[in-house]
């Protein structure tokens, strides 16, 4: 059974930083990209970040120069650190799983697993 587990997900003020964790479990980890998405009430889901099964790293607009991925095949766990936290970064954090990617890194389509999200809130 393919499972994604993401925690770290909390209350934070605004200017903190959160790092959230994603435990992956199931398939087979070195073969798969990792993405972080996140979605805010009554927004779409948006892709955050991907650590792609090469080591690449894809990272979006909204959060660039202020996360930073990492992923660990050895435990089969990814890091998304968060700094700087805005309230606009306020939503659920979802990690992901997929199999051949191309341009498609912090597209919503482009996965094939996901988790059940955790949940940041940023207070001003």
């Amino acid at each position: 059974e393919v499972q994604l587990q993401a925690s770290g997900g909390g209350l934070v003020q605004a200017g903190g930083s959160l790092t959230l964790s994603c435990v992956a479990s199931g398939f087979t980890f070195d073969d798969y990209s990792i993405g972080w998405f996140r979605q805010a009430p009554g927004k779409e889901r948006e892709g955050v970040s991907c650590r792609s099964a090469d080591g690449s790293t894809y990272v979006g607009d909204s959060v660039k120069g202020r996360i930073t991925i990492s992923r660990d095949n050895d435990d089969s766990t990814v890091y998304l650190l968060m700094n700087s936290l805005k309230s606009e970064d306020t939503a659920i954090y979802y990690c992901a799983a997929g199999s051949g990617l191309s341009n498609d890194y912090l597209s919503v389509g482009g996965y094939d697993y996901w988790g059940q999200g955790t949940l940041v809130t940023v207070s001003s």
